[in-house]
């Protein structure tokens, strides 16, 4: 069975890929250990260390097609950006992917991918909203 040209088992398996409910994170980041440990049915979470396995550029897309844009995936609070003085820099959208893709420490964390929904960063608000949704998982 074929749909607009596309195999009907490659469609089912990026649905598969998209439906994935995932943390991107760091192990030896204390905050998102705390993080996971508080949030209600973790387990069923797919966990990707992005030191021990780096983001592709692939899954770095599906993030920004959740998210609307890399600067909302980019942290501005990582030692690099300070020691690089990108604060000091204008980035384009495109800086914010290259810099994500060159180096782990510039993804926010965690960023987690819930039932087609998006969680980046710590901000108390945004845990709130994750932990009532981690709920029902």
């Amino acid at each position: 069975m074929k749909f607009h040209n596309i195999p009907f088992k490659i469609l089912l398996l990026q649905k598969e890929i998209s439906m994935t409910n995932k943390i991107y994170y760091l192990a030896s980041c204390s905050t998102c250990r705390k993080i996971i440990k508080s949030l209600p049915n973790s387990d069923r979470l797919k966990f990707h260390d992005i030191r021990e396995n780096p983001i592709t550029e692939q899954e770095l897309e599906e993030l920004h097609s959740l998210s609307g844009s890399y600067e909302a995936l980019f942290s501005k609070k990582a030692q690099l950006y300070k020691s690089l003085d990108l604060k000091n820099t204008t980035l384009t959208e495109d800086d914010y992917k290259k810099y994500i893709l060159e180096h782990y420490t510039f993804l926010s964390r965690p960023v987690i991918l819930l039932n087609g929904e998006i969680f980046i960063g710590n901000a108390q608000p945004n845990i709130l909203k994750l932990t009532k949704a981690m709920a029902s998982v």
